[in-house]
């Protein structure tokens, strides 16, 4: 199994389905904030980044599979994985356990250099409550679901990091 992830880490068809999935997941939170008007709040904006990540990942991955290159696409595929299921619990916990003095901000901070709320507002700017439930499916709430699929992205991830040394063994013409 491991040789199986570490030879789809070296073709570009693994990263573009990456990609591809972190594309969806995008267009489907733009669909929920601009089509049925839910509002996205703070952490809802960082989830989105770090989805923009995975995505990243997978373009850097898909540009030169074969060369040391993956390596640096599996770590910005594993950060970015790692904070969102670190922001997706943080908001789940928001919501669960509501609390005056657990809140999360009221504004998005993008660095001064890549201020993205002002150049992109209609897909980074917060103007929902971290603590308000709006939507929910299965009797799991959005940032519930965000927990299993950023989980499913570090877990995939993390297998394709270990498969790394695991090759498949060369076959040789004469001795078969």
């Amino acid at each position: 199994m491991l040789q199986f992830f570490n030879s789809c880490s070296k073709g570009r068809g693994a990263w573009l389905l990456l990609a591809l999935t972190a594309f969806a997941l995008e267009l489907v939170a733009l669909y929920f904030q601009h089509v049925m008007l839910l509002k996205p709040c703070v952490l809802c904006i960082y989830q989105r980044c770090a989805l923009f990540g995975v995505m990243g990942a997978g373009l850097v991955g898909a540009f030169a599979p074969s060369t040391p290159l993956r390596f640096a696409a599996i770590g910005i595929w594993l950060y970015s994985a790692w904070e969102g299921l670190r922001l997706a619990m943080q908001h789940t916990d928001i919501q669960l356990n509501p609390s005056p003095f657990v809140t999360c901000d009221f504004f998005v901070s993008f660095p001064t250099w890549l201020p993205l709320d002002k150049w992109l507002p209609s897909i980074f700017s917060a103007e929902g409550d971290c603590a308000q439930r709006q939507w929910s499916f299965m009797s799991l709430e959005m940032p519930q679901w965000m927990i299993i699929i950023f989980g499913a992205f570090l877990l995939i991830g993390a297998i394709v990091l270990i498969a790394q040394p695991f090759t498949r063994p060369k076959r040789d013409l004469f001795n078969r």
